[in-house]
């Protein structure tokens, strides 16, 4: 049987100094803090995808504002071979409203500072560090 990889979407939502984490419950990043997001469903774009995991996951409400990145995601066995590959589309969000709450497949929910980021005071996924300074620089104001 052919594998391929699964897509995936996260929501990268900034307000103020802070982001949004959340802490997975599951594999292949359990209790590591990442942005949230999941597998796109069929017929839905990756910006759809990443508001509704955020939604279902945080209870935040968000709107999409554009793709930031793409991350391959790549996990080996004991045998050496690729048993987990995900392709995760970033995608910059505005926090429209709601309260940070975990659900779904999140153990925790939390607006991170930057600097918790950046210092890597937080167990974290691969490449956080990496799109939050991405996602700032993105929407910082033109002077």
């Amino acid at each position: 049987m052919t594998r391929k990889p699964v897509l995936g979407a996260i929501a990268v939502v900034l307000q103020g100094e802070h982001v949004l984490l959340a802490r997975r419950r599951n594999p292949p990043d359990a209790g590591l803090w990442g942005f949230p997001g999941g597998h796109v469903e069929w017929g839905e774009t990756a910006l759809q995808a990443a508001v509704r995991e955020l939604q279902e996951e945080t209870g935040i409400i968000a709107e999409p504002q554009g793709y930031l990145t793409n991350v391959d995601v790549l996990r080996s066995g004991p045998d050496g071979q690729v048993d987990v590959h995900y392709l995760l589309t970033a995608v910059l969000c505005s926090y429209v409203e709601g309260q940070a709450q975990a659900a779904d497949d999140v153990a925790e929910v939390r607006w991170a500072t930057f600097g918790e980021v950046e210092g890597a005071a937080l167990p974290m996924s691969a490449r956080v560090a990496d799109i939050l300074a991405l996602a700032r620089r993105v929407s910082a104001p033109i002077s």
